[in-house]
């Protein structure tokens, strides 16, 4: 297949747009595939406690299975575009998905993290280009006419999954077991494989023999794997009081300045780097990577407060982060259908605004906030989410020549899911820093002049407990107000970060986009 002769003559004019129930049943497999693939960024959140018990490691190196999946999603993503000319966007889409169920059933059966965290890398890797595919052929599956409905219909599926992901985590890990979260992908992920290669196969697209960028991906592997592993363990061995951390550092400061200027020469480089020449790409796609890494280190992070200090189940964590995407769901297609009358910039910055107000409010709970105290910002959250994500898409694809669609769309997806897991190992790392001093500022104020101290040590001792015990006791009341505090800081750290992106946004150019063509070119060109 490497060549155009051994393609289809309809490979070299538009296909045909499907019709009547092969339409409603490719639309429903591609569907169910970025369901699965969106849902599993998510589901793992509110089991991260359960796991990190059960295989015997602490909750913060527990967000490695977050991260490890996200650093390789990212890497993959940019390989997207040449497997698809390579073997076929059906049989690559088909293969992606039958990988990820496979990847899917050996994250359940893992002994340990770190046979856990190599086959998250793995189920990563391989399901880097089922979401930018599934865009690419539910397009071809709708005539012109009706783009911005299909890709409605597939907004409304990234929406659904992150509610869904805490509620299912959270209740198949208190019910169940947490290998389900990941064996639940296998009748899922075989169903839409089945229906999309009885459906699609015929519809293959035109292969060729490409030249790959092989020093390219090295180094990108090689760099960005390198700082993801420092920031995960950087707090574990003291940040760079350790060789370790020092030399990941060096190696990948060294292999990002590489990278860079070999992409800039290379005649086929698998990141176009010279799009960042553009301004309106490089701040939309810097708006869109910031953001989304505060938001992702932050939906990390609030449920693993909620488990560890605040007595909550995975399921009632999970109910509490479900509703984050109610909101989005049902204002999205509205923001798309009228983004080309107003102005993308205003709505991001509205998104960031919005933002910023729910991390203040997060940032003044207390360790007395009820169940819906905790609710009501992340009800509010759903309303930034739906500001966020389309405008700063329209804005970073703005003015871009179709062919490079594809790259750029390409390349704005790698730094928005580098991102996320940066900032989920920043977030914890931050927290875990700041606990720490409050702990020991706190600490403080138990001695033996303190009258509350004393106190408190008193009707311990009365209750029965030892000194010991009273002590260890304090200690818990202690550490629980100690990440409180810490957590509280996160949170409001992050809302300057988002006020501070306003002014960012304002950098691009004005655009008028054109609705439809528009939002179809920039949901195909994520491959």
């Amino acid at each position: 297949m490497a060549s155009a002769s051994t393609s289809a003559p309809a490979d070299h004019i538009p296909l045909p747009p499907l019709s009547g129930s092969a339409r409603l049943w490719g639309t429903l497999a591609l569907s169910a595939a970025t369901f699965m693939n969106v849902l599993d960024s998510s589901i793992a959140n509110v089991s991260l406690p359960a796991i990190a018990g059960d295989l015997g490691v602490s909750p913060n190196q527990g967000t490695w299975v977050i991260t490890s999946f996200g650093v390789a999603n990212a890497i993959a993503v940019p390989l997207t575009g040449w497997l698809s000319q390579r073997f076929g966007q059906v049989r690559l889409f088909t293969a992606s998905i039958i990988l990820f169920v496979i990847t899917s059933w050996l994250c359940g059966l893992a002994p340990n993290m770190t046979t856990l965290i190599f086959f998250r890398v793995l189920q990563g890797l391989v399901a880097g280009p089922m979401i930018p595919l599934s865009q690419s052929l539910l397009l071809s599956s709708y005539p012109k006419a009706l783009a911005g409905l299909a890709m409605a219909l597939w907004s409304m599926t990234t929406l659904v999954a992150p509610v869904m992901g805490p509620l299912l985590g959270g209740w198949i890990t208190d019910n169940i077991s947490w290998p389900w979260i990941f064996y639940i992908n296998i009748p899922v992920g075989f169903g839409a494989a089945f229906i999309t290669w009885s459906i699609f196969r015929k519809r293959e697209t035109r292969t060729q023999k490409l030249p790959i960028d092989s020093i390219g991906l090295a180094l990108l592997v090689i760099w960005v794997g390198a700082l993801q592993i420092m920031l995960d363990k950087g707090h574990e061995l003291d940040w760079f009081h350790s060789g370790e951390v020092i030399a990941l550092g060096i190696v990948a400061l060294v292999g990002l300045i590489a990278f860079v200027i070999w992409e800039l020469t290379d005649a086929h480089p698998v990141v176009d780097l010279s799009l960042f020449k553009r301004r309106n790409f490089w701040v939309g796609a810097t708006a869109l990577s910031i953001g989304y890494g505060l938001f992702f280190g932050n939906v990390v992070l609030l449920p693993l407060w909620l488990q560890q200090f605040m007595g909550y189940t995975s399921t009632q964590a999970g109910q509490v982060m479900a509703p984050v995407g109610l909101l989005a769901l049902l204002l999205s297609p509205l923001i798309g259908k009228n983004m080309a009358k107003f102005d993308p910039r205003k709505f991001a910055a509205f998104a960031f605004g919005i933002f910023a107000l729910v991390l203040w409010m997060r940032s003044n709970f207390n360790t007395q906030a009820d169940f819906n105290t905790i609710l009501i910002p992340t009800i509010i959250q759903g309303v930034a989410m739906a500001f966020f994500f389309i405008p700063l898409l329209t804005l970073t694809l703005s003015g871009i020549s179709p062919d490079r669609i594809p790259a750029a769309s390409g390349l704005s997806n790698f730094v928005r899911i580098v991102a996320g897991s940066f900032g989920t190992s920043i977030a914890t790392t931050v927290w875990q820093d700041r606990a720490a001093m409050h702990h020991a500022h706190l600490s403080e104020a138990v001695n033996t002049g303190s009258v509350a101290a004393n106190s408190t040590l008193s009707g311990l001792a009365s209750a029965g407990l030892t000194p010991d015990q009273a002590l260890a006791t304090v200690n818990r009341l202690l550490d629980q107000q100690a990440y409180m505090l810490a957590v509280s800081d996160v949170f409001y750290i992050s809302a300057l970060v988002f006020l501070a992106l306003i002014p960012l946004v304002f950098l691009a150019k004005n655009i008028k986009s054109k609705a439809g063509a528009g939002a179809a070119d920039a949901a195909a060109g994520a491959h």
